[in-house]
């Protein structure tokens, strides 16, 4: 068992992680903007079980493979860059996926926020490396199984996350209700829920492996 003093460390990095800008964050918050809190949520429930392969990699070393395979880290990170890419393009067209606040466009439905949440998640390499990262540090041998260390290590960091982010959703809630009445926040928020993931799928492309 870990100590108070290992969890609280463990329970703040995976804060931080969650609460830090990224292409998981972005699209949670432009669901919630133009298509409501309820939206996000299940955009995040997509998301958090994306969190569940990368966990389940991790603990059965699927993932130190992507590491000690160039060919395979990079083949993921190019399909995430260009999921984020197809997500950016979606955003600015204003239809689709995203839509926009009060538009007569058809809302996307749960079903297809909860996939494109997870498929997204699940092509991040960077969420595959955080496990790698973190988890050594917080597993020791001598406690018992390293797999059962690993997945409640796994499920403390996914119950974490969902919490920052259900904060992050009905804080955006409460900003976009006011922020509905205001003709320019339509483009507004397409464009710069669209950079964002265009920047992002960029980063990606051109990050190198740590």
């Amino acid at each position: 068992m870990l100590t108070f003093h290992q969890l609280l460390l463990f329970v703040l990095a995976t804060a931080v992680l969650a609460l830090s800008p990224g292409p998981n964050q972005a699209y949670m918050l432009s669901r919630t903007l133009s298509q409501g809190r309820a939206a996000g949520i299940v955009a995040l429930l997509g998301v958090e079980t994306g969190f569940t392969v990368h966990l389940f990699a991790a603990a059965f070393g699927l993932t130190a493979f992507l590491l000690v395979v160039p060919v395979a880290y990079n083949a993921l990170r190019f399909l995430g860059a260009g999921y984020l890419l197809y997500l950016a393009w979606r955003t600015v067209r204003g239809s689709g996926t995203f839509g926009a606040l009060k538009r007569a466009v058809p809302a996307e439905t749960p079903g297809r926020l909860y996939r494109m949440g997870f498929v997204s998640n699940v092509l991040n390499p960077k969420t595959a490396m955080f496990y790698l990262s973190i988890f050594p540090q917080f597993v020791a041998p001598m406690r018992g199984s390293v797999l059962a260390q690993s997945i409640a290590l796994g499920l403390v960091h996914i119950t974490v996350s969902t919490v920052c982010n259900l904060l992050v959703i009905f804080a955006a809630g409460i900003i976009a209700s006011r922020l509905q009445r205001e003709p320019a926040w339509e483009r507004i928020q397409r464009w710069l829920f669209g950079g964002l993931l265009a920047g992002f799928a960029i980063k990606l492309v051109f990050e190198e492996r740590r």
